[in-house]
């Protein structure tokens, strides 16, 4: 039997970090902007060390960037291209690519959130005042 390549190896690491669904979740989550450890904990409804553990791994791997603002790190996807595989595993799987879209109903503290919701208040009353 022989041994896997170096590049397989590099795959079988990528896919085994994907593989985790909590993982695969915060990717998801993530996927379209970036999010801070605060807005994660609240969207999934997981503790924080458990969501930073994953977000290291995940980092380790350089398949999450991070940036600082003040006490808050906000993380982001440094290679897009995971979610097409996470896509592609949902369709061999046979699962509807809707099922597969982390919806933000969740509120956290951190500033870009509450700039979010600011907006979403002034439109809110916008809207009020013209019907």
């Amino acid at each position: 039997m022989s041994r896997p390549t170096k590049p397989l190896e590099k795959i079988g690491g990528l896919l085994k970090s994907l593989s985790n669904p909590v993982r695969a979740q915060i990717l998801l989550a993530i996927g379209t902007g970036e999010a801070c450890v605060c807005h994660l904990e609240a969207l999934l409804g997981l503790r924080q060390a458990y969501i930073s553990q994953q977000l290291m791994l995940l980092r380790r791997k350089k398949i999450i960037a991070s940036r600082r603002d003040g006490k808050y790190i906000f993380y982001r996807l440094a290679k897009p291209e995971v979610l097409d595989i996470i896509r592609a595993a949902g369709k061999i799987m046979g699962v509807p690519r809707g099922s597969l879209v982390i919806r933000d109903h969740s509120h956290c503290e951190c500033p870009k959130c509450g700039i979010n919701e600011a907006v979403v208040s002034t439109n809110q009353q916008a809207l009020e005042q013209s019907s």
